[in-house]
């Protein structure tokens, strides 16, 4: 499959080094490295698919003229709208074309988020109580720097997006309505530091910052039977995953410890996964806008909590 990457940003370069050879041109107005300014000037039988690394206003334009032209399309997140029928749209043009629509959402592929998923999936945690998400950078200054991402909502839709499909990826969508706890700018013009939750079930609360001068997540899960816990992402390791077993009535749990040092393996795993659906991209349902349209719909909640 023959592949162009759309911005030569910092997520460009990653997104060209996962194609590798099949990367065959580069498409940024600014970056003089990139081998177009514009997507229109590229042929369009030069190519099969589009790897979208844009800054999010020019996002729906791009996609639309994509997936009109028959491409399949990764792009990054958040891939946001003021309403529904904007990603609707594009859901319809890559059923029509038949070609795959994907937001990338690349913390899926990190190793210690699989295996989360599969203890919950297992049952051997019980009745699910609580989680606490954390997802931090120190990125404020350069955030500020930026002519374009110091807007709107800020960390919010940036980091928020990684989080709330976190939880879509290991729980579902049935997780409660969202509910602001804190929205605050300590030295942006955009929120720097946001906490909030979904009052479900399941209790859920995250956090999220530009404030964190060494970079960090971390995943708390507390249950019925024992606890499951997540420090770090592989990028930032050494990662590790803890599994505790309850002691009744009460004790200290055993527990099982696994860590990870190793390069950030998601954004290659991720491209495969690309790959893999665009070669049948009707038995993926074309994409995953349904993913997009519950997002958006918690992001758009809240911001209207805040704005």
């Amino acid at each position: 499959m023959r592949i162009v990457v759309v911005g030569l940003g910092v997520q460009g370069y990653k997104r060209r080094s996962a194609a590798g050879a099949s990367c065959i041109a580069t498409i940024d107005p600014i970056n003089a490295e990139a081998s177009y300014r514009d997507i229109r000037d590229v042929p369009l039988a030069d190519y099969d698919a589009a790897l979208v690394c844009t800054p999010d206003g020019a996002k729906l334009s791009l996609l639309r003229y994509l997936l009109e032209n028959g491409k399949h399309v990764l792009v990054e997140k958040p891939l946001g709208a003021e309403d529904d029928a904007a990603l609707r749209e594009l859901q319809s043009i890559a059923e029509r074309k038949r070609v795959l629509c994907y937001t990338a959402y690349n913390h899926r592929f990190e190793p210690h988020f699989a295996r989360m998923r599969e203890v919950i999936a297992s049952g051997v945690l019980g009745r699910i109580y609580s989680v606490r998400l954390f997802y931090g950078n120190g990125t404020a200054r350069l955030v500020r720097e930026s002519v374009w991402r110091d807007k709107g909502a800020g960390v919010l839709p940036d980091l928020g997006s990684h989080l709330l499909d976190t939880v879509l990826y290991w729980f579902g969508a049935n997780l409660g309505l969202p509910r602001m706890i804190s929205a605050r700018r300590f030295e942006n013009a955009a929120y720097d530091h946001v906490v909030f939750a979904l009052d479900g079930d399941i209790h859920i609360e995250m956090e999220m910052t530009l404030l964190s001068w060494r970079n960090h997540f971390s995943a708390d899960i507390m249950a019925e039977k024992g606890s499951a816990h997540i420090s770090s992402l592989c990028k930032w390791g050494p990662a590790s995953f803890t599994l505790r077993d309850r002691k009744l009535p009460s004790g200290r749990p055993d527990e099982e410890t696994s860590v990870l040092t190793m390069p950030d393996p998601t954004w290659a795993l991720e491209y495969a996964e690309f790959c893999r659906r665009c070669s049948d991209p009707a038995a993926h349902g074309f994409g995953n806008i349904g993913n997009d349209l519950w997002i958006n719909g918690h992001l758009r909640h809240l911001t209207d909590k805040v704005s």
